[in-house]
């Protein structure tokens, strides 16, 4: 099973994120803010954290790129209302994915489906 680590301070979007993907099959662990998610990724494997760029203590960039060092695997998705935001994280992140609020449920569960179909199609996870 596909394992996302999904950090979120907005506690109404984490649940409706949270159920959303386990609805669609997916493993969820999901964490209030960056500081949170980081002892996770050192203890655990995840296939995908998807992040909030904007949250208090440390922003989503920051923990993708901590991630990146810690778990190189683990690929990245940021979700962001703000669009200055989102270009920022383009240029610093340029391989992971960002989706902008506000967006349908659906379509977060369709960019992860995507991020995932060839393993799922070839059987590799």
């Amino acid at each position: 099973m596909i394992r996302i680590l999904l950090a979120e301070d907005d506690s109404v979007m984490r649940e409706y994120l949270t159920r959303a993907l386990e609805r669609s099959g997916y493993a969820v662990t999901a964490v209030d803010r960056g500081t949170a998610a980081l002892p996770l990724i050192e203890a655990e494997r995840f296939d995908l954290l998807l992040t909030d760029i904007v949250m208090p203590e440390m922003d989503g960039i920051e923990l993708a790129q901590k991630v990146a060092e810690i778990a190189p695997a683990t690929r990245v998705m940021f979700i962001t209302g703000f669009a200055a935001v989102t270009l920022r994280a383009g240029k610093q992140m340029p391989q992971a994915r960002v989706l902008s609020k506000p967006f349908h449920l659906r379509d977060l569960v369709l960019e992860v489906d995507r991020l995932f179909e060839s393993e799922t199609a070839s059987g590799g996870l």
